[in-house]
């Protein structure tokens, strides 16, 4: 096009060599612009993005899915929210209030800071976390709003589109939320209620391939209050090390584990796999609301090597997400607050476990499994006991309309057939929930025509 216009406008020169042109390219650029011209939108026409339209939360397309009509005779009773605040049982300690009022006072944290985070604050979080067996220094620390960001800085940081990464199945919805709108593939592996959630190791490496960038460990566990052995992680990392693949561990429930078990940090136990450690305030703090998480890298081999701490620090700057005030607090948080906070909390948590377990045992038709930390229970429906019922998510839409009680279905952790409890309610209202339940299974269950036929013998 370009060239036969050339052309044109040279014959043209040779035939009146005295008139005057403008110069070919100021021709040229006015010809372009004028079907670039031509070219424009007629109408209005905007579309979400991709990323948007494959960002999905399965909890909240459950729950929104729902009929949840609750009986007006009944006062409802909330077993479904992950948030310990809810009833006010739960208030954090004085001395976490008090540091957060300091920091405020000071006006010395109202402005930005680094996009991961003050040093001093991250020098605080490496001096408390860092053991002889998985040392800390505040580089390796990013601070972030949230452990729910730190997640997300941790899978963008390590995977790309079409890669795949492993999740645990029950587990944290997050997880597929943020994988799926960044166009990698999720591939579950299974947990083992029989064996108190373990890890089916067999399966889990079962799923490896060369597009797998990440495994995602969740321990103590949400949904399930599981808490694994030493011995157990320690199986867990045989399988990274050998496939040479990374763990991404949210341990955000990290030591809010009931007396008689202990907790292990996955990177205590790592000689030489590479593993970002995410956590934060929310959940033992009792401050899921102020959003301070940060992401703990540890590398003693350097296998993530300068790139993948580059990689974090430029993703923290697309947002500069932790709270400073909160950051100005951290120190007094993390210092400063009593033993007997958590003494409390924990207690609290393992009793209304205990209380929901031992009613929900002896209810024909529901399988609870005890708990071990974090602040849940997850209970096995008998389905074929509840005919009425196609689903669980049908079991707790009627336990709503008949009982007020709500239970989150394990459809919306891609495990069927179970409910979820969040153990943080007052404990009357545990034991009244629970009262409900058993009325509730009591009236739709049937035995099975084999029960029937052994009852008859």
């Amino acid at each position: 096009m370009q060239e036969l216009f050339i052309e044109i406008y040279l014959f043209s020169l040779s035939f009146s060599p005295n008139l005057t042109f403008l110069p070919i390219t100021s021709i040229w650029s006015c010809s372009v612009y004028k079907s670039k011209q031509k070219s424009r939108r007629q109408r209005w026409n905007i579309r979400p993005s991709e990323m948007s339209i494959n960002t999905l939360n399965p909890i909240r397309a459950i729950v929104d899915g729902m009929k949840l009509t609750p009986n007006p005779e009944k006062p409802m009773i909330a077993l479904s929210i992950g948030d310990p605040t809810v009833f006010g049982n739960l208030p954090t300690d004085e001395k976490v209030t008090q540091a957060l009022k300091d920091a405020i006072d000071s006006n010395k944290y109202n402005g930005y800071a680094p996009s991961v985070g003050y040093q001093k604050s991250r020098d605080v979080v490496a001096n408390f976390y860092s053991c002889p067996e998985a040392p800390l220094e505040a580089e390796d620390v990013v601070l972030t709003s949230g452990c729910s960001q730190a997640i997300d800085l941790a899978i963008t940081v390590l995977c790309n589109p079409g890669d795949n990464i492993l999740i645990p199945c029950p587990g944290f919805s997050l997880y597929k939320t943020l994988a799926v709108s960044l166009g990698i593939q999720v591939k579950l592996y299974n947990l083992l209620p029989e064996k108190s959630w373990e890890v089916d190791l067999q399966h889990m490496e079962s799923l490896i391939d060369d597009r797998t960038t990440c495994l995602i460990i969740n321990n103590p566990s949400n949904p399930c209050g599981s808490v694994y052995s030493k011995e157990h992680l320690k199986n867990v990392l045989s399988v990274a090390s050998k496939n040479c693949i990374p763990i991404l561990a949210d341990e955000i429930y990290g030591d809010m584990v009931f007396p008689g078990c202990k907790y292990q940090s996955m990177a205590s136990l790592s000689s030489d796999v590479p593993i970002l450690a995410c956590g934060g305030l929310a959940k033992r703090w009792l401050v899921p609301g102020w959003r301070m998480g940060w992401i703990l890298i540890h590398d003693r081999n350097q296998i993530f090597g300068k790139e993948i701490r580059q990689g974090l620090v430029k993703l923290s700057q697309r947002i500069l997400g932790a709270c400073t005030i909160v950051q100005g607090a951290i120190e007094s948080i993390l210092n400063d607050t009593p033993q007997e906070f958590y003494y409390r909390t924990i207690s609290f948590l393992k009793s209304n476990s205990e209380i929901c377990f031992s009613e929900l045992s002896t209810v024909p038709g529901l399988t609870p499994v005890l708990p071990a930390g974090a602040m849940y229970l997850m209970v096995g429906i008998e389905m074929e006991h509840f005919p009425e019922f196609q689903n669980d998510v049908q079991f707790t839409e009627h336990l709503v309309t008949e009982q007020s009680v709500f239970c989150l279905p394990a459809t919306a952790f891609e495990y069927p057939n179970y409910f979820r409890i969040v153990v943080t309610v007052p404990e009357e209202m545990m034991v009244e929930a629970c009262a409900r339940i058993r009325e509730f299974c009591q009236r739709h269950y049937r035995p099975c025509s084999q029960d029937s036929n052994e009852l008859d013998q």
